[in-house]
């Protein structure tokens, strides 16, 4: 599953929005939802599936964390969209501002 597919679910949004103030125990990620165990823990391994999460044995306990490197390839893809649109908008901007000065000339004359 792909990075943005994982976080089509809110449940796992929430998660990452979790994890991203400092590494959690599952039982601590589980005891902010009000789903069950076992949900919990499928949400966990999609996040982990789609490399967004890494998961650290520590005796009884799974520590969870984000994954810096599936958060850059996210970021990577949005600056390419970004990139496109701030073409585009320039483009547009450009336009706009050379049609205001041919409606200028315009009413010069």
């Amino acid at each position: 599953m792909d990075h943005f597919s994982a976080l089509a679910e809110p449940h796992r949004r929430r998660m990452v929005e979790l994890l991203a103030q400092g590494p959690r125990a599952a039982g601590t990620i589980a005891a902010e939802f009000q789903l069950s165990a076992p949900a919990v823990s499928q949400h966990l391994k999609v996040l982990r599936d789609s490399g967004l999460v890494r998961v650290e044995v520590d005796g009884q306990r799974r520590i969870y964390r984000l994954n810096p490197s599936g958060l850059d390839e996210m970021n990577e893809w949005l600056a390419q969209v970004r990139a496109f649109w701030s073409r585009r908008l320039d483009r547009l901007e450009a336009a706009i501002a050379a049609e205001k000065a041919a409606k200028g000339k315009g009413e010069n004359r």
